[in-house]
């Protein structure tokens, strides 16, 4: 039996592993259980039956359908969209620069974000609708990648170049956004370090999913359909260029939708860390180096660990509702020590 799957229609066609049509397929399942076990379970338990009828418009009491619809299901829709564009943007990130350390949080791209979302809260909250954050925290995300891309230009865009200003730049953010946090009224202070910390906590499906939904849908097809420049990036340059690839062109579109993926999700979810790094790394282990398969299995990982975070965070310390970024964190921090420990002699 072949290994690939192969479509050939007279418009497109395409080739897929069996290996990753099956890995996904798994990933998808887990994260579907998942999704049944965290509407079910919270300060109000309800039962799998119970779920399940009240998910598909048959609740026997209203108030599960009150307390599904309206509380749990915009948390559970904005974790799977905010871990899919955090893991798409680091596994392209890696790619890209060809660097196992690299994510949006390392490079400076979360910093930015975080950095635009916090003079947001600095300078219009009160004055400005709260339904305007994410284009604050999306301005800021490019407008530090611009600043990183300028800094690392010299003939062209160097990987090594891009990814020591970024951890340099990185740190700037950090500071500057720590500076307004002490200068800011106390209750700005206490929003704004709530979303450095990374919480889904409160999202609603009209400030929260449908703003967010649309660069999801939009972004990570086009992410999906541009791997195959990700494949030809990771041989180097001169291997690249000696294909026919236009390496600066292609490297420009790949950090545009890296850098939009990174600054949706900041938006809406906060700096939730190490996403990025860790979902690209599990997933080359399920289904190899192969972009075409890196990209929807990270996207599914990164899914499915920010869902877990967010169900540890509100039920393992009830009454509190711990911010899914602390999980992420304490679970990132040791893995990144791991990829240096690992790479130490690259």
């Amino acid at each position: 039996m072949s290994k690939y799957i192969s479509v050939r229609r007279p418009w497109y066609s395409f080739l897929i592993s069996r290996k990753v049509l099956w890995s996904c397929l798994v990933l998808l399942a887990v994260t579907i259980a998942f999704i049944i076990l965290s509407v079910g379970l919270g300060s109000v338990r309800i039962g799998v039956l119970d779920t399940l009828l009240a998910i598909f418009g048959h609740a026997k009491d209203s108030s599960h359908e009150v307390i599904i619809y309206n509380l749990r299901m915009p948390r559970i829709v904005v974790a799977i969209l905010v871990g899919a564009a955090l893991a798409v943007s680091g596994a392209i990130l890696q790619g890209m620069i060809r660097n196992p350390l690299a994510s949006p949080d390392i490079v400076g791209i979360s910093g930015g974000a975080t950095l635009g979302a916090v003079l947001y809260f600095y300078y219009f909250a009160g004055t400005v609708s709260i339904h305007f954050l994410p284009i604050g925290a999306i301005i800021g995300a490019f407008v530090a990648t611009f600043v990183i891309y300028l800094l690392a230009w010299s003939k062209g865009v160097s990987p090594l170049k891009m990814v020591l200003i970024g951890i340099g730049m990185n740190a700037a953010f950090n500071a500057i956004t720590y500076m307004l946090l002490v200068s800011a009224p106390f209750i700005l202070a206490q929003k704004s370090l709530t979303f450095m910390t990374g919480s889904i906590y409160g999202t609603s499906w009209k400030n929260d999913v449908l703003p967010l939904l649309p660069w999801v849908l939009i972004l990570l097809p086009a992410a999906m359909l541009y791997a195959r420049h990700v494949n030809v990036q990771e041989l180097g340059d001169d291997v690249a260029a000696g294909v026919g690839s236009p390496v600066q062109k292609h490297r420009f579109v790949l950090l545009i939708l890296a850098v939009a993926l990174a600054g949706a999700a900041v938006a809406i979810g906060g700096a939730i860390s190490f996403i990025g790094l860790m979902a690209p790394h599990i997933a080359r282990r399920l289904v190899g180096p192969s972009f075409g398969g890196v990209l929807p299995c990270s996207a599914l990982i990164g899914a499915l660990l920010l869902l877990i975070a967010d169900l540890i965070g509100r039920t393992v310390f009830t009454p509190l509702d711990i911010p899914a970024g602390v999980f992420t964190a304490v679970i990132g921090a040791p893995f990144f020590i791991y990829l240096l420990y690992r790479h130490r002699h690259q």
